[in-house]
């Protein structure tokens, strides 16, 4: 990869173009602020959402305005900016991966099926909007929904389907799971 090539949301992983009529979205966070000023308070938001296709597609956006529908609209476009596209496995992940943004530190784990979606807060979200069914996860250090949604999608982004694999150390799929 040329150096200057990855933007900072994305680390130039795998993106994909978002195809607006099968996105659903769903708010993780919204967080109200007051500034004080001379004439009193003003309130403004911050809207953290996911959106995704519930096929293996995801993305993250954070919007920020004086009007909540205003602040979630605008998390909705920045996260339609933001898609990476998850390796899936009948429902679930294909392998363990660890995920960490910032202090925030995510672990998740394909799950047999049936099990459903073990996971807290905003990992559930990201992991249910991305498609998938079985897994198990744990955040572990910051309990902050922003670095917990990062560190999953970090984590998301890191996994690899068995056909990348094979096909990377030359062999068949057959092969790679005998040994």
């Amino acid at each position: 990869m040329a150096k200057g090539n990855s933007n900072k949301k994305g680390q130039g992983r795998d993106r994909v173009k978002p195809t607006d009529t099968e996105l659903k979205e769903k708010l993780v966070n919204l967080n109200r602020v007051a500034k004080v000023t001379k004439g009193g308070r003003t309130f403004s938001f911050a809207a953290i959402v996911v959106v995704g296709d519930g096929k293996g597609t995801v993305g993250h956006g954070l919007g920020k305005a004086r009007d909540v529908s205003e602040s979630i609209a605008k998390a909705v476009d920045d996260a339609k900016k933001n898609l990476i596209k998850v390796p899936l496995l009948r429902g679930t992940i294909p392998h363990e991966q660890k995920g960490k943004y910032g202090a925030g530190k995510v672990f998740i784990k394909p799950a047999a099926t049936g099990t459903g979606v073990i996971a807290g807060g905003a990992m559930r979200a990201v992991l249910e909007i991305a498609g998938v069914q079985n897994v198990l996860a744990k955040a572990q250090g910051s309990s902050n929904p922003h670095n917990v949604v990062k560190a999953t999608i970090d984590a998301l982004a890191k996994l690899r389907s068995p056909q990348d694999i094979a096909r990377q150390r030359n062999i068949s799929l057959e092969k790679l799971f005998e040994g």
